[in-house]
């Protein structure tokens, strides 16, 4: 008798867990929307999510021409310019690497060994190729440095001559010559780099520092890239 009492028990309480459980269940077919106010709302104060990307048909037409990811890193990247290059490219646009005032193209090139990721030979630390932040800004800080320099001497410089005629990076009234660029950047100046030119020396606070950023920025633009 005591036995039944227990497996009667036993069965009214797993009976009523399953009436329990089944109450907690949504019914399946039925739509539950959220809570008043717990989404973002309509199209009117949603995010614009641009979808003007690539589509996947695009995408393999691309990858069919360049070759996958793995492949164009390696041939379309972009290492930087060797430290002992760089110095070559000074010189070579009429700035004195061996400068000894303080903040000069000189100074900043020789005191920026570590930022520039030169080689350190005596404990076996090859030069760093890649470009670093700290290397481009040191670069930058270089060729800012050394505008004046390179402006002043470039109608002297023998590589930059035609027939005996000087180049010269601006005429007389502060525009831009294509000489004078072709001279620093090491290709023929087209409309655009003389376009971006004269802008940079029109917007600037004042002329001599629009000289100077152009011709920085063009040296920038054509040597932090090897």
């Amino acid at each position: 008798m005591k036995r039944l009492t227990m497996i009667a028990l036993a069965l009214g309480s797993f009976s009523t867990l399953v009436a329990c459980t089944s109450e907690l269940q949504p019914d399946p077919g039925a739509e539950t929307a959220p809570p008043t106010g717990s989404t973002s709302g309509d199209q009117e104060t949603t995010y614009d999510h641009d979808n003007s990307g690539l589509t996947p048909w695009e995408l393999i037409d691309r990858l069919q021409k360049e070759g996958p990811p793995s492949y164009t890193s390696r041939t379309h990247s972009c290492p930087k310019i060797r430290v002992r290059t760089l110095g070559s490219v000074l010189t070579s646009v009429g700035v004195d690497v061996g400068n000894q005032a303080g903040l000069s193209a000189g100074d900043l090139y020789r005191s920026g060994n570590n930022a520039l990721g030169a080689p350190n030979f005596a404990n076996r630390i090859r030069e760093n190729i890649g470009i670093t932040t700290s290397g481009a800004s040191r670069e930058f800080d270089i060729f800012a440095a050394a505008a004046d320099e390179v402006i002043t001497n470039v109608p002297n410089l023998e590589r930059c001559k035609i027939n005996g005629v000087s180049a010269s990076v601006f005429d007389g009234t502060n525009a831009c010559r294509a000489d004078g660029i072709t001279c620093i950047i090491g290709v023929p100046a087209t409309p655009a780099h003389l376009e971006f030119c004269n802008l940079t020396v029109q917007n600037a606070s004042d002329i001599a520092t629009g000289k100077r950023l152009a011709v920085a920025a063009m040296l920038a633009a054509a040597h932090t890239c090897e």
